[in-house]
């Protein structure tokens, strides 16, 4: 009967979670502070996951790095994300064999 219950909540916090916004905001934001925030947020979120996950995926957290530090010269360089993702895993691969 109990996980009837937690399943519940966990409907009733997601659905308040999508559903609030919606209903609360019916015209466009103006406030820039508020707007950029909320525009930055996926974005950040993104990175809050994958950075660890980058540095820890490795046996050493200095391939992870080196991998890190290449992928972010290669984007910063307007590369696209396949080559990135190529020469990162490549990288990875070679600094293992050693």
């Amino acid at each position: 009967m109990s996980n009837y219950i937690y399943i519940a909540i966990m409907l009733l916090t997601t659905v308040a979670i999508r559903e609030l916004p919606v209903l609360l905001l019916r015209k466009p934001l103006e406030n820039k502070f508020l707007s950029s925030f909320l525009y930055y947020v996926p974005y950040v979120t993104l990175t809050v996951m994958t950075f660890p996950a980058i540095l820890r995926v490795t046996d050493s957290l200095y391939v992870g790095a080196a991998a890190l530090l290449v992928g972010t010269a290669l984007a910063i360089k307007k590369v696209k994300m396949f080559p990135v993702a190529v020469c990162c895993s490549t990288l990875v691969f070679v600094l293992e064999l050693i």
